[in-house]
C-alpha cells in the first residue's frame, strides 16, 4: 500500500470538491482548480475528509495512487491558503519590479530583462532584491520560479545571480595569488 497514497485529505471549511467520471473540481476561496484522474485509482469525499484508492494491483494503478492523492491535497491547500515561493537576487546593480502583469529585472546585462507573469500568478518585490510569487497552482508557480532563477542562475564565485529563498549556493576559492613561481 502507497504510505503516501492511504493518507485521507482534510478538506477545510469553505473547499468543495466535485468529482466526476475522470475528473476532479476542487473549488475554495481563492478559486477554482480542475483536473483529470486516471481510471486506475478512486476518489471518495466522506465528510470532511476525501480519500483516494485504487481500483487494481497493476504496476500503472500503485504509481498513480500517491501521485494522485498528492495532486488533489495541492489543490485543496492552493485553493485554500494558496503556495508561495521566494526569490533572492545577489549582485550589485541587481534589482526587480513589478509593472502591470510584468517582472522587470536588471540582472547585469545591457537591457533590463522583461519576464512576463503566467495567468494566476502575482508577484511582489521588497527591498528591489526579493521576489515573492503567489499561486493557488502549484505546478505553475514552480515552473514560473524555475524560469526566472534560470535568467541569471546563481554564480559560484560571488554568488551573483537569482536564486530561491532557501537555497544553498557551493562556493569556490578564487585563484590562489603568489604561491607558486
Amino acid at each position: 500500500m502507497s504510505r503516501i497514497g492511504k493518507q485521507p485529505i482534510a478538506v477545510p471549511a469553505g473547499v468543495t470538491i466535485a468529482v466526476d467520471a475522470g475528473a476532479v473540481k476542487v473549488s475554495g476561496p481563492r478559486g477554482t482548480l480542475a483536473a483529470a484522474v486516471s481510471p486506475l485509482v478512486d476518489l471518495r469525499v466522506e465528510g470532511g475528509t476525501l480519500t483516494v484508492t485504487r481500483r487494481e494491483e497493476t504496476r500503472a494503478g500503485r504509481s498513480l495512487h500517491g501521485l494522485t492523492r498528492q495532486l488533489v491535497a495541492n489543490m485543496v491547500t492552493g485553493v485554500s491558503t494558496g503556495f508561495q515561493r521566494v526569490l533572492e537576487i545577489n549582485g550589485v546593480g541587481y534589482r526587480a519590479e513589478v509593472k502591470g502583469r510584468a517582472l522587470q529585472l536588471a540582472l547585469g546585462y545591457s537591457h533590463p530583462v522583461v519576464f512576463p507573469l503566467p495567468d494566476g500568478v502575482q508577484a511582489k518585490v521588497d527591498k528591489q532584491t526579493v521576489v515573492t510569487l503567489e499561486a493557488m497552482d502549484r505546478q505553475v508557480l514552480g515552473e514560473a520560479a524555475a524560469a526566472i532563477r534560470k535568467l541569471r542562475p546563481p554564480e559560484p564565485y560571488k554568488g551573483k545571480g537569482v536564486k530561491h529563498a532557501r537555497e544553498s549556493i557551493r562556493r569556490k576559492a578564487g585563484k590562489a595569488v603568489g604561491a607558486a613561481s
